[in-house]
This record gives structure tokens, C-alpha cells and sequence, in this order.
């Protein structure tokens, strides 16, 4: 299962895909001075320091998430890590039924500009690997829907919170693999940002097998969304009332 969406670009690097939600696009806007020094304190005056913090808490530190038990084994979002895992998520991304949906084939570079733009942006995208059983096996993207050019083509709500994914070996595919770990990551997304309480994902209407999956994560479709190069399916799956916070 391959999915991402694919909205304007501003940047001039190679070109995104059709599917849910671009991470190239979730880089195109630039908090403002005022919204980042929100998240400052004393001990962050420095610049350095200051982005470090917003970084870190746009996301809720995914890095501390920790792992999840699920049917199919023990399964673990990583933050990427471009020296270790550019050659692996290259390689994913040039197996052509990634790149229908993803558009980065091409050199290891390609892959390696991508993951450095949220990497070294203000961190409202986060790239991760998921392992299996310590074993990569897939790549995400959480972003925040809220801060995305996504929120110009529908209603998005504060913390509202996306998901991008692709499994990489095509022995995980077409198995229910995709149900189970979006489910996973859904879970861990409203368990570590207790502040949002929807999770969105704007699959391509063509892709049934994608739109299938989210809808057995628990995702309902809340209408189709006109976007740039596709139309899309958006899906949401809230935090349930027994769930929120008082």
C-alpha cells in the first residue's frame, strides 16, 4: 500500500506525487517569528536552540512514542535518519508501485533532498521508517494537516494531525498489513498528542486499495477534495468523546 497527496510546490526540486498529503508541501510554509517563540523558554534564547524547541514540539516528540504491539509483530516509528536510511528508503521508492504514487525515483539524492527538507525544516513533518519486529519495513510521514498548504483546499481544525505511508517490500502488500499498522500509528498519534483529535488522510480516489485500508483503520470519508493534481478522498478518524480530554 503506497499513499500520499500531492499539493502546489513553491520549492524548485523535482516534482511530488499524486497522493496523500506531500511532505514537500508541508515545507513551503514558513511559521512566523511570533508563532515560534510560543515554544520558546528562557533557557532557548538562541536561535538554535528556539527552532530545536519548536521542532520538538509541533509533533510531541515522535521519538518517544515508543512501540506498538500489533497482530503482525512488535512495530516501532523511527525518526529517519538520512546516512542510515536514504539507501533503503531510495530503493523503496523506486519500486514502480511506490513511485505511481510518490513520484521520487532517481538517485539516492532525490530521496536525500526530500527527507533533508523536513529534516532541517521547522518540523511540522516528520519522516519515520516503521520496523516490524526491528526489521524496516515502511515509511511515514506525520505532518500537522493545520500548518499544511491542506488546510487551503478543506476545513482543518487546530493539532489536526496527517499521515503519509508506504510499505516497502511488496511481500508486506495486499495482506491487511496496511489496515493493522495504520491503525498502530493512528493509536499512537492520539496517544502522544493529546491535543489533537483528529488524524486525516487524503488518499488519491482512484487508489481503492489505500482508501480500503483506512477505512478498516477506523477512517471515514468525510467528502472528496479537488486538489491540484488529484482528487482525493478526505478521511478522518477522530479521538472518540470517551477519549477526550476534560
Amino acid at each position: 500500500m503506497v499513499e500520499r497527496a500531492a499539493l502546489p510546490k513553491e520549492r524548485t526540486v523535482h516534482s511530488t506525487n499524486p497522493t496523500d498529503a506531500s511532505a514537500d508541501d508541508t515545507l513551503d510554509l514558513h511559521l512566523p517569528e511570533e508563532f515560534v517563540a510560543l515554544f520558546r523558554t528562557p533557557a532557548h534564547d538562541c536561535a538554535q536552540a528556539g527552532t530545536a524547541r519548536a521542532r520538538e514540539d509541533l509533533l510531541d516528540g515522535i521519538a518517544d512514542w515508543g512501540p506498538s504491539d500489533t497482530s503482525a509483530g512488535v512495530f516501532h516509528l523511527v525518526p529517519a535518519d538520512l546516512e542510515r536510511d536514504v539507501p533503503l528508503i531510495a530503493r523503496w521508492m523506486n519500486d514502480p508501485a511506490v513511485a505511481a504514487y510518490w513520484e521520487l525515483t532517481g538517485p539516492q539524492s532525490v530521496t536525500a533532498d526530500h527527507l533533508r527538507a523536513q529534516l532541517t525544516g521547522d518540523g511540522r513533518s516528520v519522516p519515520c521508517v516503521g520496523t516490524l519486529d526491528g526489521v524496516p519495513m515502511s515509511y511515514w510521514e506525520i505532518y500537522r494537516a493545520d500548518l499544511d498548504p491542506l488546510a487551503r483546499y478543506c476545513p482543518v481544525r487546530p493539532h489536526d494531525t496527517g499521515v503519509h505511508l508506504l510499505i516497502g517490500d511488496g511481500t508486506h502488500r495486499g495482506r491487511g498489513l496496511g489496515t493493522e499498522l495504520i491503525r498502530a500509528v493512528t493509536d499512537l498519534v492520539l496517544a502522544g498528542r493529546p491535543a489533537c483529535t483528529r488524524v486525516l488522510a487524503e488518499p488519491d480516489v482512484r487508489n481503492r486499495p489505500s482508501v480500503a485500508a483506512f477505512l478498516g483503520a477506523g477512517f471515514r470519508p468525510t467528502g472528496e477534495v479537488e486538489l491540484p493534481t488529484k482528487r482525493a478522498v478526505l478521511m478522518v478518524r477522530a479521538r472518540e468523546a470517551r477519549e477526550q480530554s476534560p
